[in-house]
């Protein structure tokens, strides 16, 4: 059933901006992380900028699609769900056919950005948007649906190495493993947020999957993704600066993990170890440039 937007005195392009979840960039850099490590390791450490900016735009531009797209699958879901229930499709403060909309224009401005990639890349693009549209579906038949989510982020890597090399390597592998489970690790924390409102509703998350040993599950996420970048490492053969950088994250994941065994945590402390990541992600590339050059 078509919904009306309801009187709002926010300005509407506001209202887009928090529909494509521009007002909170954690999530947007979060996807773009992953996406420029494989441009500055395929590149050793120095690519060219005019791709370096189509990735960024391009993952502002994909990642605002996806978050449309869910808040489409999950408008009457959302508004059951404490963290979710102001968010602009599930408070009707926008319309569905506005949503609509602005998720084709965003899936657009991406295509127009993927015209610039080769076409070996280019169908690497095309190949990505179906598990775009039909990932917030998951979490209604699929146990596990942050893995769907991850195989999404993993495309960041496949998209952006190929934009380089116009073919994928061993290496390229390496990192999308890695990218898969630190999606993993980061989205299922995520989800502990929303455990009782999504078993209340009946949808599935890994945190409810993994239950009691949601936490030990983010741990194992974590050794996953250490281990592989530490593979990567040795493949590439990287220098100082990487094991520098990937000695940090593995500190603050063993932290993180050390938070996330505490009994009765407050919600907003998910949050937090999240928005954490976009740091170690960055820490890491940062680790990426320095060692490749």
């Amino acid at each position: 059933m078509l919904t009306q937007p309801q009187q709002n005195p926010v300005p509407v392009w506001l209202t887009i901006l928090r529909l494509l979840r521009w007002d909170k960039p954690a999530g947007r850099l979060i996807l773009m992380v992953p996406a420029l490590w494989a441009v500055f390791l395929a590149a050793n450490g120095i690519p060219p900028l005019p791709l370096v900016g189509v990735i960024i735009l391009g993952t502002l531009a994909t990642s605002g699609a996806g978050c449309v797209i869910n808040d489409l699958w999950d408008r009457d879901i959302d508004p059951q769900v404490e963290r979710t229930r102001d968010r602009p499709l599930a408070s009707r403060a926008l319309s569905i056919q506005v949503g609509i909309v602005v998720a084709l224009v965003a899936m657009a401005c991406a295509g127009v950005l993927a015209l610039y990639l080769n076409s070996y890349t280019f169908w690497l693009c095309v190949a990505a948007v179906p598990v775009i549209i039909f990932y917030p579906s998951a979490k209604r038949v699929f146990p596990i649906p942050q893995l769907v989510l991850s195989i999404a982020w993993g495309f960041g890597v496949l998209i952006s190495w190929s934009a380089v090399t116009a073919n994928l390597e061993p290496a390229t592998w390496l990192l999308w493993g890695a990218t898969v489970l630190w999606t993993l690790g980061f989205d299922t924390v995520y989800a502990m947020s929303d455990r009782e409102d999504d078993q209340r509703i009946g949808i599935n998350s890994s945190a409810i999957f993994f239950g009691d040993y949601a936490a030990e599950a983010v741990g194992v996420f974590f050794i996953g993704t250490a281990g592989l970048l530490a593979r990567l490492g040795v493949v590439m053969q990287l220098h100082l600066g990487f094991w520098l950088g990937l000695g940090i994250a593995i500190a603050l994941w063993a932290w993180q993990y050390t938070r996330l065994r505490q009994k009765d945590l407050p919600r907003p402390v998910y949050g937090e170890i999240f928005r954490q990541n976009v740091w170690i992600g960055f820490i890491i590339l940062a680790g990426m440039i320095v060692g490749a050059m």
